[in-house]
């Protein structure tokens, strides 16, 4: 779902997603490609793809790309500037690249501090050494085509402005559009903020736990906490917003609501915030 950007010279708002996994050979890539163009989409989201289910490690199928660079590098070379490509950033690291936090190990920068995760009582980060390697691979995708940077999931609005930064440091000057997940059930925010090591502000986790025994009441704690982030960031100039809505788009709608972005919100019936769920 996207919201207040449009990039040239596309003549559709769809979007699709080219996802490069050890399954997909160069040929489907190319079917994929093909289609989309069929269907007069030109908005391409390249991605490399996580390993396939039961395997931990990635590796690339015999022939074909190895990282989302040599997908982006790919289909410029074959594709020119028909397509808009935007790329994968991550505010906090790249799940890969964030380790666990020992007490022998060296002590945290202050930069480090700000990107620190706690996952059921362990703590994990992306050390500065890894997030500068992190950038630069960024900026190779950029430098190869990429055209914007849909984020990884957060839920620190601080780390996302600090990753905008760092990347305006590097001389990445495409848009960034930070990715948005909407707490929907407090079981899958649990698990989907350990599989990807986010970092949860203390508020966050104060505010789950109150109604975790409430579905109803999760759904419009989530509602209201994303809005109080969308706030920050759209005060901050961030132009776009990108919802991770998991085919569940009514708290999307809610949110959007709340920031006056719904011409008719009648028909979405999400649910209401209570007034326990407070802003950050």
């Amino acid at each position: 779902m996207w919201l207040s950007l449009q990039l040239p010279p596309c003549t559709s708002n769809l979007t699709a997603a080219i996802t490069y996994s050890t399954n997909m050979p160069q040929e489907k890539v190319d079917a994929a490609l093909e289609g989309a163009k069929a269907a007069d989409m030109c908005n391409i989201v390249a991605l490399r793809g996580d390993p396939p289910a039961g395997e931990e490690a990635w590796s690339a199928t015999e022939g074909g790309f190895t990282c989302a660079l040599d997908l982006i590098k790919y289909i410029r070379e074959h594709h020119g500037d028909y397509f808009n490509l935007s790329c994968a950033g991550y505010p906090e690291g790249h799940p890969n690249a964030i380790t666990p936090v020992t007490a022998d190990g060296p002590a945290l920068s202050e930069s480090e501090k700000g990107r620190l995760v706690e996952v059921n009582g362990e703590q994990f980060v992306c050390r500065d050494a890894d997030y500068e390697k992190e950038m630069a691979y960024l900026k190779a995708k950029v430098d190869a085509g990429a055209d914007m940077i849909i984020t990884q999931m957060f839920f620190d609005a601080e780390v996302f402005l600090t990753f905008v930064k760092d990347c305006r440091d590097m001389g990445i000057d495409v848009p960034i559009v930070p990715g948005i997940m909407v707490i929907q059930n407090y079981g899958g925010f649990n698990r989907m903020t350990a599989f990807c090591k986010s970092r949860v502000p203390q508020v966050v986790r104060d505010a789950m736990e109150v109604v975790k025994d409430d579905e109803a009441a999760v759904k419009a704690t989530g509602i209201q906490l994303g809005t109080d982030m969308c706030k920050k960031l759209v005060e901050a100039g961030v132009c776009a917003l990108h919802f991770y809505c998991l085919n569940l788009e009514k708290s999307t709608y809610g949110i959007m609501a709340q920031l006056g972005l719904m011409q008719d919100t009648e028909s979405t019936e999400a649910p209401a915030a209570p007034a326990a769920a407070a802003s950050s």
